[in-house]
């Protein structure tokens, strides 16, 4: 269909950065117009008088697995936090519960203005993950989780390595391109110490074969690397490296304690890396050197990690904290607003391997548009700051009006079009408390019948 979005404040993130009051028109899945006025016919008008017309957010991490566990696994650094809590609820999740924990992830991301993320599944049922994304909408690169070593795996959880790498390959093959190119998948082996040189070294000849790239967890607690440092012999990333993952196909996680020689390796080889501030602070795992990274030329995106080191799937508070948490130790200046709001929208499309599709509002690109609600008493005085500041330091996920994804709009006027809301907020609690039950965990209260 067609959709004509008419009186809107446009932040376009062209190579100009235009933004200017006018209007903007989407047939099928393409912008096919912008201007200060477009008259055409549309099959629908949307009024976006008073309001932001933005790219989609772009999130390059996420565990849409894990939102069912919102809460499960407080107050823990991250080798506890998995031995503990997430890796034995994962081994518990069933088809069903995997399923409504990724529509539940994927109703609060669209909710939130995300329209694009880079997600791990867990190790087994990972076509109910893709299931999902295909009945949300959203846009979608990831891959079944893969792991093969781990003394404190659960055995639920650990796969030989050619199990786990023909399922990965089952799945590609199934899942490559669907959706007209909405979904995508990417080789996800979970981080170093769950995974053996063999497997990682796989993982890279088969990234290259079939051109596909890899996503996994990199130097986020101290703990880890140290693990990685006495199994493999070298710092994580320069043991990444030495094994032929590091180039623009790779996604990493994290990255907060890298030594200069990886901070130097990572911008050199234009590994993409994913900034987490919330889940980063919260399992006091660190604060990633992002402005040195960014000042070397590696490319930097954003991304909220899972929902139970968060606990939120929030764009808009990252952007706010990646905007915030560096100017202690690096000045006001560093990480002015425009610059974040370009690591949620530019960088998280070349991360994902479709800036020439996504990321910005541009004739020719994909439409995945967000409106901004600018009516919030946070958002007054409406001439006090710029688009960029008022998106990154001010506006709230309860602030998107409609988002449009690959031409469709799955939320408007803050409701989702996509997702049975009822059915995923009932059949997540009773799948949580399944999942909990077959893990031993005893939830801390049962919702209501």
């Amino acid at each position: 269909m067609s959709i004509l979005i008419k009186n809107g404040i446009i932040v376009t993130m062209n190579p100009r950065r235009d933004v200017f009051s006018g209007d903007l028109l989407i047939e099928d899945d393409r912008i096919v117009q912008i201007g200060k006025t477009v008259d055409a016919n549309a099959d629908l008008t949307l009024n976006a008088s008073g309001k932001l017309v933005i790219p989609g957010l772009i999130q390059t991490h996420v565990h849409l697995c894990q939102a069912l566990f919102r809460g499960m696994a407080d107050d823990l650094e991250l080798l506890d936090w998995l031995s503990k809590r997430i890796w034995p609820l994962e081994a518990a999740h069933d088809e069903d519960s995997l399923y409504y924990s990724s529509l539940l992830a994927c109703a609060e991301l669209l909710r939130g203005g995300t329209t694009s993320v880079i997600d791990m599944a867990t190790v087994h049922h990972s076509t109910s993950v893709f299931e999902a994304v295909k009945l949300a909408g959203i846009r979608y690169l990831g891959g079944k989780c893969l792991m093969d070593l781990g003394d404190q795996v659960p055995k639920g959880l650990i796969e030989t390595s050619d199990l786990a790498i023909q399922e990965s390959l089952d799945l590609m093959n199934t899942w490559q391109g669907c959706e007209q190119g909405r979904i995508r998948y990417a080789f996800c082996p979970r981080f170093a110490v769950s995974c053996s040189h063999r497997l990682l070294k796989d993982i890279q000849i088969l990234s290259t074969k079939h051109k596909i790239p890899v996503h996994t967890h990199a130097s986020e607690s101290l703990g880890e690397i140290a693990l990685i440092e006495k199994d493999r012999g070298m710092p994580n990333i320069l043991y990444l490296d030495s094994l032929g993952l590091c180039n623009e196909n790779l996604i990493l996680a994290h990255c907060v304690h890298i030594n200069r020689e990886e901070l130097k390796t990572l911008a050199k080889s234009q590994t993409r890396i994913a900034h987490c501030p919330s889940g980063n602070l919260k399992l006091a795992s660190g604060i990633a050197p992002v402005p040195q990274l960014m000042e070397a030329g590696a490319r930097v995106s954003l991304g909220a990690d899972g929902a139970p080191c968060n606990n939120n799937l929030n764009m808009f508070m990252e952007m706010r904290l990646a905007a915030l948490i560096h100017k202690p130790h690096n000045g006001p200046t560093a990480m002015p607003a425009d610059q974040v709001f370009a690591m949620a929208t530019l960088e998280g499309a070349k991360a994902i391997g479709q800036e020439n599709e996504i990321g910005s509002l541009e004739v020719g690109k994909k439409a995945d548009v967000v409106v901004v609600s600018l009516d919030a008493w946070h958002s007054r005085p409406l001439n006090a700051a710029s688009v960029y500041s008022h998106l990154v330091y001010q506006a709230q996920a309860s602030d998107v009006h409609t988002t449009i994804v690959d031409g469709r709009i799955v939320l408007q006027d803050g409701r989702l079009l996509s997702i049975s809301e009822h059915e995923v907020k009932e059949k997540s609690e009773h799948a949580l408390l399944r999942v909990c039950k077959r893990a031993g965990i005893q939830p801390a209260f049962s919702p209501p019948v």
